[in-house]
Order: C-alpha cells, then sequence, then structure tokens
C-alpha cells in the first residue's frame, strides 16, 4: 500500500481533521483515509456489473439467453505465453 505526506496543512484544517476523528470514533490518519475514499469513489459512483445487469433486466435477458455461448464455447486448455 502506498504512502503520502501532506505538508503545510494550516493549523485550523489539522484542529477540524482532529475533532472529525474523535467524532468519528477513529485517529486522524484514518479519517483523511476515509475523507480520501469517499472523495475518490462516492457511493452514488456506478458499479459496472450493477449497471450490466441493470441492462440485461432492462431488454429481458434471461439465463436461457446465454446457453448458446455454452454451445459454441472454445474448452481447450490455453497455451502459456512462451519468452524464448
Amino acid at each position: 500500500m502506498a504512502m503520502m505526506t501532506v505538508r503545510n496543512i494550516p493549523d485550523e484544517v489539522l484542529n477540524a481533521l482532529k475533532a472529525r476523528a474523535k467524532r468519528h470514533n477513529r485517529s486522524t490518519e484514518a479519517e483523511v483515509r476515509a475523507i480520501l475514499e469517499n472523495a475518490t469513489k462516492p457511493e452514488e459512483r456506478v458499479q459496472m456489473g450493477d449497471a450490466l445487469a441493470a441492462l440485461g433486466r432492462q431488454i429481458g435477458l434471461t439465463n436461457e439467453d446465454f446457453t448458446v455461448f455454452e454451445q459454441v464455447r472454445d474448452t481447450t486448455i490455453a497455451e502459456p505465453m512462451r519468452f524464448e
């Protein structure tokens, strides 16, 4: 896991982070990680699997529609790459 150092944080910001961390019963470092995660991965983002499942339901796909893929699927084992 990567590490990051943030310099020159104003005292007011650091104090607010400490207070917020205390309200959430976690360390200041854990609070900053949570803030960064929420900012970069918001809950309202679209999950690819959910979007594909919703699309399938919208157009009326069923499990039986996928049996055709099983009939034509190549089941031969792939050869590993060679770096010779």
